[in-house]
């Protein structure tokens, strides 16, 4: 799997076209605006776009940021609506219940061991979504256990190498972390992908699409902060292949939406974002 080829990096470095952590070709994305205070405040949340890093979150973001940010367009939306993949597969079911317990395998950290079947399919998909979109994929080490855990090993090598030069200082620095990928002195860094809902497009024999409607929080919470978090919400699209007795990630798509109208809560402040992410643990999921 090579960036140039697999991924669609190519002559137009804003827009990518292809299956392995693409996608985003219809997507813009834009720094927030760069005014003091913590862009928290009280009231009702502003009416902006909550777009502006989006391409931190989710699978497809991880290779993509770096470009986005450093070729960041203007003007209006080309936003998808939602996520593409086809029609839903004969006999899918909603994401519900199903009174199968979850597994009970872990791989660096990361649920494994799944079913060979849709419902296994779905339960790897949000899985390796809600890894592959947290804060551990901002740093060298932690960023090789995930794609590792996550991937067909085939593809892991040339993989991590092009996300050593996406998660680069400069890009590190756009999205306001240090060299390292740590946060600012009281600052916290916030990325997280919670699923939303999943469904199997595509079954045959070892290989499996499944797409992840999702929702994601991504930005800095802290006094000074020009990088509020905020939420996203975006399609992830998973070719799945059946190696080595589980699933495992041969190339990822994204697309925004669907996004369901915002609400008049009050947006909180930048300590009570702090504290809810530092005494909120994240989730695994299975059906």
């Amino acid at each position: 799997m090579s960036f140039g080829d697999e991924h669609g990096h190519g002559s137009d470095p804003g827009r990518t076209t292809d299956g392995g952590f693409a996608g985003m070709g219809q997507t813009r994305t834009r720094l927030p605006d760069g005014g003091g205070g913590d862009g928290y405040g009280g009231g009702r949340r502003p009416q902006r776009s909550s777009r502006s890093l989006v391409a931190v979150v989710g699978v497809v973001v991880l290779l993509i940021a770096a470009i986005a940010f450093a070729n960041r367009g203007s003007g209006g939306d080309d936003a998808s609506g939602s996520g593409g993949g086809g029609d839903r597969a004969a006999g899918s079911e909603p994401t519900s219940a199903s009174g199968v317990k979850p597994v009970t395998g872990k791989n660096g950290g990361i649920p494994s061991g799944f079913a060979k079947d849709e419902q296994g399919a779905e339960s790897a998909a949000a899985n390796y979504a809600v890894a592959l979109g947290s804060v551990g994929m901002f740093t060298a080490d932690s960023r090789q256990e995930i794609v590792r855990a996550t991937h067909d090993p085939a593809a892991v090598d040339a993989l991590l190498g092009q996300l050593d030069d996406a998660y680069s200082s400069a890009f590190l620095k756009n999205v306001g972390l240090n060299d390292d990928g740590s946060a600012p002195s009281g600052q916290t860094f916030v990325s997280r992908t919670m699923p939303v809902g999943t469904k199997v497009t595509e079954m045959n024999g070892n290989t499996a699409t499944a797409e992840v409607w999702c929702t994601g929080l991504v930005g800095l919470a802290g006094e000074g902060s020009t990088k509020p978090v905020t939420a996203t919400w975006f399609t992830i699209t998973e070719k799945l292949k059946w190696v080595g007795d589980d699933w495992k990630i041969v190339s990822s798509t994204q697309s925004e939406g669907p996004t369901p109208v915002n609400g008049d809560n009050r947006a909180s402040s930048a300590d009570e974002i702090a504290k809810a992410v530092e005494g909120y643990g994240g989730f695994t999921y299975a059906r």
